[in-house]
C-alpha cells in the first residue's frame, strides 16, 4: 500500500505534487483536535464568525494567481480561465456569509398563552468535506464556508489530483485566525475516509464525484445515522426550441457550446446532449460546430489555449470509446481529429467532438462522459424534448432556449432536475438550492436551505408562570 499521494500533471505527465498520506494515529489526533476546535468555535457570537471568516476568503483573493496557476497544472484547466474559479469562490462565499444570521436565526412560530417556544439551530459538529478535482475550490466552497459559519469543525480532504487547494483552504483559515484545528485538510486513503463514516467519526459528510463513489460512501455511513449530502454524476441536457430567430439561435449555439466544452467537459453541469426542434436542427448544427471548431485544443499554461486536456488517459479513453462506438452505430461525427496534431488518439489531449444522428440506445447520450463530446438530436415536439430529457438517470440540470418564458416554465416543471435554466446553462447562483434528483444525488447546498443540512434543530418548549 503506497504511503506517498503523488499527483501527475496532465500538462506534462510529471509529478507535481508528492504528499504523505495521513497516518491512522495522525487522523485521530486530527479528530480530536477538531472537536475541541469546534466546542470553542461553536460558543464564538455569529457576528464574530462571520467576520474572522471573510477573512478566510481575503486569502484566496490575495493569493489568487499562485492558487490558478496550481489549478492548472493540477488537473489541467487552460490558465486564462483559472482565475475564474477563484472568483466563483468569492462570490459564493460571500453570499453565503451574507444570508448567515437570517439563516441561522431561531424559528419562531406563534406561542400559546403563558408559553415560550422557539427552534434553535445548533452545529451538528464536525463535517467532513470529500471535494473532486475538476471544480476544487467551487465544490469545497459550498460546504466549508457555511459549516464554518454555522458553528462546525470540518476535515477536508481534497482530491489526490487537486491536494493543494485543500491546503490553501487550511492556510486560508490560519491566517483569518479561526482557531487552530477548526479547518484541517488531511490526505486519507478511500479506506481511511470510509473508517471515518462506518465508525461515526464524523457527524456529517459532503461528497462531491461519481456515482459509483457516492454510493460506496453511502453503504460506509450505513447504520450510523450520519447526515450525508451527495452531489454525483450528470448528464445535463439543453432544449433549443423553434421560436428563436436567427440571432438568438446562433447565440444559443455558441452558449450551449461553451456549456459543453468548458473545462473540457469536465463538468457535472456540463451541458452533455442537447435536443433541438426539427426546424431549427440543420441551422444549429452548423452554428455549434463552427463554434466548437474555434477552440484551440494546447498547452493549458499558453495564453491562446481555449481546450485543455482531460484529467487522465482513462478518462480520455472512455470519451474515445463513446465517439467509436456512436460513428460505429451511425453517428455522425462533424469534427476531424486530424485538425488537432495534440491528440494522437492515446494520451490526455483529446479532440472535441459533436455528434449526430444519435439516439438513447448509444452510451454517448446515455452514459456520463464528462469530455469534450456532446450528441445533437432533432425533436418534433416539446413533449418528445420532455420525454428525452427525462431519459436519463440522472437529474442535476436543464437547459431551455426559447422566448416564450411561460413555456419554458411549464416545461421546467416537467423536467425530472435538480435546477432549471431558462436561456443559459452551467452556472450556480448561490442564492439557490443546488441539488439533484435520482442518481444525482441527495442533499442541498447553497442557498438558505444549504444551512439546514449542516445544523441541527434543537426545540425548545418553556411553559412560563
Amino acid at each position: 500500500m503506497p504511503d506517498q499521494l503523488r499527483c501527475y500533471s496532465p500538462v506534462d505527465g510529471n509529478q507535481y505534487v508528492q504528499r504523505s498520506y495521513c497516518s491512522d494515529e495522525e487522523l485521530s489526533a486530527s479528530l480530536e483536535l477538531a472537536k475541541e476546535a469546534q466546542r470553542k468555535w461553536q460558543a464564538v457570537p455569529l457576528a464574530e464568525r462571520l467576520k474572522l471568516l471573510q477573512g478566510v476568503l481575503t486569502y484566496f483573493n490575495e493569493h489568487r494567481d499562485l492558487i490558478a496557476e496550481q489549478i492548472s497544472w493540477q488537473m489541467g484547466r487552460p490558465s486564462r480561465y483559472a482565475d475564474g474559479e477563484i472568483n466563483g469562490l468569492l462570490e459564493r462565499g460571500r453570499y453565503m456569509l451574507s444570508i448567515a444570521e437570517q439563516s441561522l436565526a431561531d424559528i419562531q412560530p406563534p406561542s400559546p398563552p403563558d408559553t415560550e417556544h422557539y427552534i434553535e439551530l445548533t452545529p451538528v459538529g464536525l463535517v467532513l468535506t470529500v471535494a473532486p478535482w475538476n471544480y476544487p475550490l467551487l465544490t469545497t466552497v459550498n460546504s466549508v464556508i457555511p459549516a464554518l459559519a454555522a458553528g462546525n469543525a470540518v476535515i477536508l480532504k481534497p482530491s489526490a489530483q487537486t491536494p493543494l487547494t485543500g491546503e490553501h483552504f487550511q492556510r486560508a483559515c490560519a491566517q483569518a485566525g479561526l482557531p487552530g484545528g477548526l479547518l484541517q485538510c488531511v490526505h486519507l486513503r478511500h479506506e481511511q475516509t470510509n473508517k471515518l463514516l462506518s465508525e461515526a467519526k464524523v457527524d456529517f459528510a459532503c461528497f462531491t464525484g461519481s456515482v459509483a463513489a457516492g454510493a460506496e460512501f453511502e453503504k460506509s455511513a450505513a447504520g450510523q445515522f450520519i447526515g450525508l449530502g451527495l452531489e454525483l454524476g450528470g448528464k445535463d441536457p439543453a432544449y433549443v426550441r423553434e421560436d428563436l430567430n436567427a440571432e438568438q439561435l446562433k447565440e444559443a449555439a455558441e452558449a450551449l457550446a461553451d456549456g459543453a466544452f468548458f473545462n473540457s467537459g469536465q463538468s457535472c453541469c456540463g451541458i452533455e446532449r442537447i435536443y433541438v426542434a426539427n426546424s431549427q436542427f440543420e441551422a444549429f448544427c452548423e452554428h455549434f460546430a463552427a463554434e466548437v471548431k474555434s477552440l484551440k485544443l494546447g498547452v493549458p499554461t499558453l495564453s491562446e489555449t481555449t481546450l485543455g486536456p482531460v484529467v487522465k488517459t482513462s478518462a480520455a479513453n472512455w470519451v474515445r470509446k463513446q465517439i467509436n462506438e456512436a460513428v460505429a452505430q451511425g453517428a455522425k461525427a462533424w469534427i476531424s481529429s486530424n485538425d488537432y496534431p495534440l491528440d494522437d488518439g492515446e494520451g490526455v489531449y483529446l479532440a472535441p467532438q459533436v455528434l449526430t444522428n444519435v439516439n438513447h440506445n448509444m452510451s454517448v447520450m446515455s452514459e456520463e462522459s464528462f469530455g469534450p463530446v456532446v450528441g445533437i438530436m432533432p425533436v418534433d415536439s416539446d413533449q418528445q424534448a420532455i420525454e428525452l430529457m427525462n431519459d436519463s438517470d440522472y437529474g442535476l440540470t436543464a437547459s431551455i432556449w426559447t422566448r416564450d418564458v411561460a413555456a419554458a416554465k411549464l416545461i421546467g416543471k416537467q423536467i425530472e432536475t435538480g435546477t432549471v435554466f431558462l436561456n443559459r446553462c452551467d452556472y450556480l447562483d448561490p442564492a439557490l438550492a443546488w441539488t439533484g434528483v435520482k442518481q444525482t444525488g441527495r442533499g442541498i447546498s447553497l442557498s438558505t436551505l444549504g444551512y439546514a443540512q449542516l445544523t441541527q434543530a434543537k426545540s425548545f418548549h418553556l411553559r412560563l408562570g
